[in-house]
């Protein structure tokens, strides 16, 4: 029998039907007997039995009967054990919900702890990198207030020598007064004699101290101080007050000249164009003899010359056999022409009479021209030869026509042309002092290196910009719809400091370029005052995307706004470290904006890591914009202020394209003009560049319809593509396979070049081109924006045109290593033992470089005058790279120098070879100087120093050049004695060789004063650099530049061609800036003579009653004020006052300026009736215009006071007097220089009252704050709010002189 345990496992889950989550099967201890339906069962399966009785089937059933009555009951007993054990579970199950839920809670607990931790991890790490950013920050701060504090130790220091100086002065005189026992004003202590006056009483004359007069405005330092307290509309008329270094110079003026000054490049001469002597010869058959001559015999010694001096020079020449097929070539050369040549006997043709009237009839002023005439006995002029003759002498009305008139052999003609040439070339063309300077003298390049000091500058480099900023500048752009854009720039630049560099983006050839030029140009006539460096960068592995070079000169621009531009380093490391230094000094001192503009600063060689400084914080008054190309620009700029330049709307593309076809004479139909329209939609099809190449493409197909060349060109879908069609349609026009094949080498060479290839030395590579194809090839080329010629050399005008013609003819680049190797030749045949011109050294070794040929590298490197030529041209980190491409180190790299020294030594023999020598020795010494090894560059130094004394003379100028470098050696060194001797002894010769006043004097007596300032000698270094300054000052004038770089003298003969031709408003205006420049550098006469030719041109065009007609009487008024004639000078004046009464509004600041130098007139002619209504006037101009508390106005009170002083009206002048004193106080400050100025001016009124103890309490609080006011005490220190003041404010670091009366 079985039991209940049987029917379930143990261990098995019961499930319960009554909702329990079951338990566990357990055996139960009791037997239960199978229930009687089972017993049913078995009978019927089992065997009838016959014949069993009834009483035992009764039996059986009772058996069962209490057999299941005890199952019953053992059910009943399992059932509520169970209901039990149900019970027991579902309180288990209570409580593990219970436990579960607390579980529950204490995991949200520990997940919100577990992100609240996690936070505060990210928090934490935040802080970590913030707190890094902060440290490198303040390590940049920290060495930022470091060089600040340096700064202003050492001019703290100064400040302190001057006023122990001025103290002791000023304690002498006081004992010299005190002993006479009187009171006395010394007349040297006033900087204007505007406010003297009379003592009666005492019979003792006195002043009113410094200037309170209408001559004695703020200066603009001052006014630059007011800008904290004056910050309403009302300051930006303020500066009204601050008028030009003279007194007499309208602010107008000489912001305009101020502004022609510092635009104009000092070293580039204005007669080339683009660093080529361009010699522009017309000849006839009959004179062809002597130009065979010439150019076989002569023309190679002009060339050697011009290259001599860093210039190419190029003969032009048209056959008459062929002339009338290059009539746009012709005009082009004639007036690209830096000198024209006509060569003639008896007859002439018609293009030789073409070519005359354009050279020499229609702007015989344009360029130097020569006229070689041939006469013989048996020969007379023909009709037209003579007609020619008349026409050409009646053009040359100011007689500069060289007329050579020759009747001997054609040899002997040609010797004429060559002489006459050669000093047209050297005076007027390179504008040598002399004739006869030999182009073999090295002379001529010491000459330019005094201008720079020490500083070495790539003149190339400099013209390059130049040039580049100028083609920019004349393309058109006003289609182009650049005037948002510049509009915009102007918003963004005017945002208050501190502003981060500003970008420029735009896709390839979308007009970056165009409009920072534009807009450059804008600005410098909108703001005279702003100081604005730009660099252009050219295509990589130029020189001009090298870093180094491009932060090189811009900081040498910066310097040259110094005085002085000694102590640049030349090493490439410390010119980066040190440009944000500069900029820094310069910005604090310049009174005006400084801007950057650096374009495609993208395409510099690692532009990140070497334009570190643009992440820096910006000086308040400098901002740097650059142009990038949207798809190159560095990840970390993006995020600067950006202006982005648009596809070009469907009406500029029209614009551009009738524009190009109008200047063709072509117009396009109107189906024409919507195929270009939808055309141009894309963003590759609708940038400046496309568009202008495209438009080019349609008009200069040749022999093709219009239809169908546009057809060809609206196949091209990007810049890229047209360009390579261009290249072929060019190579279609030529005539025979011979020029389309010298067409391919001369892109090949250009593309393969370091900097491009000129077109004398295009000629010399294939010697049976002729100049005339030359001349139309890239003039072809050029009117299809893919070359242009810059600084002489034929480059790529885009980067896109560059990167056409390596994939179109150079296989991607695969075939530039032949070319390489060409030039290579080409060049190295130029080589010699004792020349290098400046193209070898620019080409030569980067072409060995790029061929990986060490060995030849380094030969090359060896030629001393490669590295001469470098090293003295400013290229000082790319010598260096080529020895460290090499291999070398700076040690090896000096033996190599040292042992090619003495194997070239062997071989001097002469006087000009030794010169050559010493220079070498010279350059290595400086070089190694530089380099940091300055135990190595005395022995190369004293060499030199010893081959000039023995070659030349002890006492020879060069040898001060090599005393100077000496001690150089030894200030860096620390060797101060040794230095001291040496300069000493350099600045006796430079004495006696050049006088007392010249600027190699004025050089060695800075680098004295240097020196002592390192031995702490104050006194003995401020008393030489005071001297050095006069110099210079005297220099400057001299040479009619005022800071020490800029030859004004070119630029006024380039103003005076510029007003050549018809009567304009803008002739009229450049006459008057050029009156007023010949009046700075006190040429009076020549002042006047333009002055007045600006007066009468405007009084023709504008009218006699227009506003800039008083401008023009108004500086002839100052002119004749100089003059000391002052009757005339009153009289236009007052012409000057009326007009602009009548022309301007009663309270415009001109019309203050006429009255008040009108009213000084008035004073000093003694006519004081008729300057106080003026006085009067002027006082409330200033009220109406600034307001009743503002500084100006309480200068217009003083000077009122002073007028009514002078007539013995003192009960008028008291209130003026303490009216401008409260003026003063309170928008000055109690201790302000003006202040004391009043309290004097009222001390000097109570002495003449009688109050004497008022007086001396005035005094005594006045001369408190003079002696707080260190530019005051200090004697020769000029005041900075005196007009003397504003000369140190606008001119730059030292004041000038006033002219001699």
């Amino acid at each position: 029998m079985g039991t209940a345990s049987s029917l379930v496992s143990p261990g098995e889950v019961i499930e319960d039907g009554y909702g329990g989550e079951g338990g566990e099967a357990c055996v139960i201890p009791v037997e239960v007997k199978p229930k009687a339906r089972l017993l049913r069962s078995s009978f019927r399966r089992a065997p009838r039995v016959i014949g069993a009785s009834f009483k035992s089937t009764g039996s059986v059933d009772l058996e069962y009967a209490a057999e299941y009555e005890r199952l019953r009951k053992e059910y009943e007993i399992f059932r509520v054990s169970k209901n039990n054990e149900i019970t027991s579970m579902q309180k288990k199950e209570a409580k593990l919900d219970e436990e579960n839920k607390r579980l529950r809670a204490e995991l949200q607990a520990l997940q919100k702890t577990y992100q609240k931790i996690l936070r505060e991890k990210e928090s934490a790490l935040e802080a970590k990198y913030q707190a890094m950013e902060r440290a490198a920050t303040f390590e940049h701060d920290r060495d930022k207030v470091k060089r600040q504090f340096k700064i202003f130790r050492e001019t703290k220091e100064k400040e302190i020598q001057d006023l122990l100086r001025a103290k002791r002065d000023l304690e002498a005189k006081l004992q010299q007064l005190q002993a006479q026992g009187i009171q006395i004003y010394d007349l040297n202590d006033s900087d204007s004699d505007d406010n003297q006056t009379t003592v009666t009483a005492a019979e003792t004359q006195c002043d009113y101290w410094s200037g309170g007069v209408l001559g004695s405005e703020p200066s603009m330092g001052s006014m630059m101080q007011l800008q904290q307290t004056f910050r309403g509309p009302e300051f930006a008329h303020s500066l009204i007050d601050v008028e030009g270094p003279f007194a007499n110079v309208g602010r107008d003026d000489w912001d305009a000249a101020v502004a022609s000054l510092l635009q104009v490049s000092p070293h580039v001469p204005q007669a080339l164009w683009s660093n080529t002597v361009r010699c522009y010869l017309i000849f006839t058959q009959e004179t062809k003899p002597e130009l065979d001559v010439f150019i076989k015999k002569h023309s190679p010694v002009l060339r050697k010359m011009c290259e001599g001096l860093g210039h190419f020079y190029l003969n032009v020449c048209f056959p008459e056999e062929s002339a009338a097929s290059y009539d746009v070539e012709r005009k082009q050369e004639i007036e690209r022409s830096s000198v024209c040549v006509l060569l003639v006997k008896s007859t002439v043709t018609s293009s030789v009479v073409e070519d005359c009237e354009e050279a020499f009839v229609k702007n015989p002023d344009g360029h130097p021209l020569v006229l070689y005439l041939r006469t013989e006995e048996d020969h007379t002029l023909t009709g037209p030869t003579r007609q020619l003759l008349e026409r050409i002498n009646a053009a040359d009305k100011a007689a500069k026509v060289k007329v050579v008139d020759h009747s001997g052999s054609a040899e002997e003609g040609a010797d004429l042309i060559y002489s006459q040439l050669e000093k047209v070339i050297k005076q007027e063309l390179l504008c040598l002092e002399g004739a006869d300077v030999d182009s073999k003298d090295s002379g001529i390049d010491e000459g330019r290196e005094e201008d720079s000091g020490d500083v070495l500058w790539d003149l190339h480099d400099e013209q390059e910009q130049i040039e580049s900023y100028q083609q920019a500048c004349s393309s058109t752009s006003s289609q182009l719809g650049f005037q948002k854009y510049i509009d915009r720039l102007n918003d963004m630049i005017a945002a208050p400091p501190p502003t981060p560099p500003l970008l420029v983006s735009g896709g390839p050839g979308s007009g970056k370029s165009l409009l920072l030029s534009k807009w450059i140009e804008q600005q410098q006539k909108q703001s005279p005052n702003t100081l604005f460096l730009y660099h252009f960068v050219g295509r990589p592995l130029s020189t001009s995307s090298e870093p180094v070079l491009i932060i090189k000169r811009l900081t040498v621009k910066l310097l040259q706004h110094f005085w002085s531009i000694s102590g640049l380093s030349m090493e490439p490391s410390k010119i980066l470290e040190e440009f944000p230094r500069w900029l820094e000094r310069l910005s604090a001192r310049h009174q005006g904006n400084i801007i950057i503009i650096i374009d495609s600063i993208d395409q510099i060689q690692q532009a990140e890591r070497h334009m570190k400084w643009l992440i820096d914080p910006l000086p308040v008054n400098v901002r740097v914009v650059v142009s990038v190309n949207v798809e190159t620009c560095p990840q970390a700029w993006r995020l600067w202020p950006t202006l982005h330049l648009d596809p070009l709307s469907p009406r500029e593309v029209r614009s551009v394209v009738n524009a190009e076809c109008q200047s063709m004479e072509l117009k396009l139909t109107k189906d024409q003009e919507k195929k270009l329209e939808r055309h141009c939609r894309s963003a590759s099809t609708c940038n400046a560049l496309y568009v202008t190449l495209l438009a080019r493409m349609i008009i200069s197909i040749s022999g093709c319809p219009l239809e169908k060349s546009l057809e060809q060109c609206l196949q091209c879908q990007d810049t890229m593509s047209l360009y390579r069609l261009a290249l072929k349609m060019t190579l279609n026009s030529l005539n025979t396979d011979r020029e389309r094949h010298i067409m391919r080498e001369i892109l090949c060479l250009v593309c393969s070049s370091h900097n491009g290839v000129s077109e004398s030395e295009v000629l010399d590579l294939f010697t049976e081109l002729e100049l005339p194809v030359l001349s139309s090839l890239l003039y072809r080329l050029n009117r299809l924006c893919i070359v242009t010629l810059r600084c002489g050399l034929i480059r790529f005008q885009h980067l896109q045109a560059w990167e056409a013609v390596r994939l179109e003819f150079l296989g991607g680049g695969s075939s530039s290593a032949a070319y390489r190797e060409k030039l290579i030749q080409y060049f190295s045949q130029q080589l010699s033992p004792d020349r290098v011109t400046w193209r070898v050294a620019d080409e030569l070794p980067w072409l060995l470089q790029q061929q990986d040929d060490r060995t030849k590298l380094q030969l090359s490197l060896l030629n001393l005058f490669v590295s001469q030529n470098l090293y003295k041209r400013g290229h000082f980190s790319e010598l260096l790279a080529y020895w460290q491409y090499v291999g070398k180190d700076k040690s090896s790299m000096a033996t190599e120098y040292f042992d090619s020294l003495k194997q070239y030594e062997k071989s001097c023999e002469n006087e000009d070879s030794m010169t050559k020598l010493a220079n070498l020795y010279e350059t290595l010494g400086r070089f190694l100087k530089d380099l940091g090894l300055p135990s190595q560059a005395v022995a190369p130094l004293q060499r030199s120093l010893e081959i000039r004394e023995t070659a030349l003379d002890p006492d020879h100028p060069s040898v001060a050049r090599s005393l100077h470098q000496l001690a150089a050696v030894y200030v860096q060194w620390k060797k101060y004695g040794n230095a001291e001797q040496l300069y000493k002894q350099a600045l006796e010769i430079s004495e006696n060789a050049y006088g007392a006043e010249h600027a190699s004097v004025a050089r060695e007596l800075e680098s004295l004063a240097m020196l002592y300032q390192k031995q702490n000698k104050y006194e003995q270094a401020e008393k030489l650099r005071k001297r050095s300054v006069k110099i210079r000052q005297k220099t400057a004038r001299q040479k009619g530049h005022m800071y020490g770089f800029t030859l004004l003298r070119r630029r006024a003969l380039q103003l005076e061609e510029l007003t050549l031709g018809t009567d304009s408003a803008d002739s009229a205006k450049t006459l008057n800036e050029l009156g007023v420049l010949y009046y700075l550098q006190n040429n009076l006469d020549a002042a006047k003579l333009f002055l007045t030719r600006s007066l009468e041109t405007r009084q023709r065009v504008l009218g006699p009653d227009h506003p800039d007609c008083a401008q023009s009487l108004n500086n002839l008024a100052a002119l004749h004020t100089e003059r000391r004639e002052y009757e005339t000078a009153e009289d236009m004046y007052e012409r000057a006052l009326d007009i602009r009464k009548r022309a301007l509004s009663p309270d415009h600041p001109s019309l203050a300026y006429t009255l008040k130098h009108l009213a000084m007139l008035y004073k000093r002619r003694g006519k004081l009736e008729k300057a106080v209504p003026l006085y009067e006037l002027s006082l409330d101009i200033r009220e109406k215009s600034f307001g009743p508390k503002h500084p100006s106005v309480a200068t217009a009170l003083v000077n009122l006071a002073v007028i009514y002083c002078q007539l013995k009206n003192h009960s008028d002048a008291l209130p003026l007097y303490e009216r401008a004193l409260k003026v003063y106080e309170d928008s000055l400050g109690r201790s302000h220089p003006r202040v004391g100025e009043t309290l004097k001016n009222l001390a000097v009124l109570s002495y003449e009252e009688g109050d004497f103890e008022k007086a001396a309490e005035l005094y005594k609080r006045a001369m408190e704050i003079k002696e707080a006011d260190p530019s005051l005490v200090c004697g020769n220190a000029p005041s900075r709010h005196s007009s003397s003041g504003d000369t140190f404010s606008l001119r730059g670091p030292a004041p000038l002189p006033q002219a001699p009366r």
